[in-house]
């Protein structure tokens, strides 16, 4: 396993987001509209056991580490000091793979799978969407179609915690549907290109290797 194993432990929820203020929080609509196209290694061989691989997290061509050099490379350079295994484009190609999952589970309805994957007050912040998504009388169905770029926009540590900041850009299908499952708004074979921020953290102190989605917000 080791090298193949990564310090993310996070999630995905294709996002069914019936209130438009958790729209505003999780990804807004650019307006230009797309065709379809489609953590981090763990502390010590010790912690092995307590890592959660994700499938598929090869670092990817449109994954990047925008500005590396400057205010960035100066916080990655600091969690690496403070976690001497941390690789930032594994931990890209660890958040790309979360940021699919996170959104499958939010479409689903089936936040417990991940729960372990988030933050507090961020299940909380999903569970309540979800529920009142699901007591609408019409849904808003927001589908991932692929996503085009992920990009680590920020990097620190605050005392022994890493917070890592990623920008998300992806094309995703909304639509509306009714109480009998009839779009009455959208078109799913038009994907719009969204833009989400999602804010990973970690415990580089902790024994547990894994990352947790602990806030997002809005680009700004």
């Amino acid at each position: 396993m080791g090298e193949g194993l990564f310090d993310i432990l996070i999630f995905a929820a294709i996002a069914a987001f019936v209130l438009f203020r958790l729209f505003n929080v999780l990804g807004r609509r650019t307006g230009h509209e797309r065709p379809p196209p489609s953590p981090v290694p763990g502390d010590a061989a010790r912690e092995q056991d307590n890592v959660v691989p994700l499938p598929g997290i090869d670092p990817q061509p449109e994954d990047s580490l925008a500005g590396i050099d400057g205010p960035l490379g100066a916080g990655m350079t600091q969690i690496r000091l403070a976690d001497g295994s941390f690789d930032p484009e594994q931990f890209l190609a660890g958040a790309r793979a979360a940021f699919e999952m996170i959104l499958d589970a939010f479409h689903k309805g089936e936040l417990e799978k991940v729960r372990s994957f988030l933050d507090n007050d961020v299940y909380r912040s999903f569970a309540a969407a979800v529920a009142d998504r699901d007591a609408a009388e019409n849904r808003r169905i927001i589908e991932l179609i692929a996503i085009n770029r992920c990009e680590a926009i920020e990097a620190e540590m605050k005392g022994r915690q890493a917070r890592i900041t990623v920008r998300f850009e992806s094309d995703q299908t909304d639509i509306l549907k009714d109480s009998e499952d009839r779009i009455v708004a959208g078109d799913p074979s038009t994907p719009i290109e969204v833009t989400d921020i999602w804010i990973f953290g970690r415990d580089t102190k902790s024994r547990d290797p894994n990352w947790q989605l602990v806030a997002t917000r809005s680009p700004n």
